[in-house]
């Protein structure tokens, strides 16, 4: 197992400077990572750097509440796209959901994943969020998540009340069922956590901590 091509290489804090983005994109291509993620509009200069190495771009939309009008999120995406964006991380409306609009989060998810297919057939990975919810509830998101025709769905922001933990990541891979991408994100700093969420049915991991991981791998 390459542990480096199941790692989104992430960094999200909004005081991240170019030189910070660069150095990311910079050891992405040298550990070979899946990609790095990184907010939007940094997604231009990213691609640049990254030009002719295997490294993809995510970005992340509706971030990091998930509150945005689907029009925006659409929105994001597309611009996003077409400034190089390959992947997408888009987080769903928590309140929404909670609030048992399943209609909504279908209509939500279904719509910036035709966008994103439509465009170049972008990967879309879902955020949950699934601090806030309950078991039911995470399950619900995973199911309206596959019908909804997006790629993966992914446990954290990693600016919530929590993050990724064994129990939800095994939940989520038993509610997409095997074929479906599952993201472990929030809390994944060392190749022993990595080791126990792939263990758990991730087959991606979102941290800032990849290189760390690797060397520990």
């Amino acid at each position: 197992m390459e542990i480096a091509k199941m790692i989104d290489h992430t960094l999200l804090k909004p005081d991240a400077k170019d030189v910070d983005i660069k150095k990311l994109c910079e050891e992405a291509k040298e550990y070979n990572f899946a990609s790095v993620c990184i907010n939007p509009c940094y997604v231009k200069y990213a691609n640049d750097i990254l030009e002719n190495s295997s490294v993809k771009v995510c970005t992340v939309i509706g971030f990091p509440l998930g509150a945005n009008t689907i029009k925006s999120k659409v929105f994001e995406a597309k611009d996003a796209i077409l400034n190089g964006a390959q992947e997408i991380d888009m987080v769903l409306n928590v309140g929404k959901l909670k609030s048992g609009d399943y209609d909504y989060i279908k209509n939500e998810i279904e719509t910036v994943t035709h966008e994103a297919k439509s465009m170049k057939n972008i990967i879309v990975k879902v955020i949950l969020e699934t601090c806030y919810l309950n078991d039911d509830e995470k399950i619900k998101a995973c199911e309206i998540t596959v019908k909804a025709g997006a790629d993966f769905v992914k446990t954290s922001t990693g600016f919530g009340s929590g993050g990724a933990t064994i129990h939800d990541v095994q939940l989520m891979r038993k509610a997409v069922g095997d074929d479906f991408g599952v993201k472990a994100s929030g809390g994944v700093r060392t190749a022993e956590v990595a080791r126990e969420m792939i263990k758990a049915g991730a087959n991606r991991i979102g941290t800032s901590s990849g290189i760390q991981i690797v060397k520990g791998w």
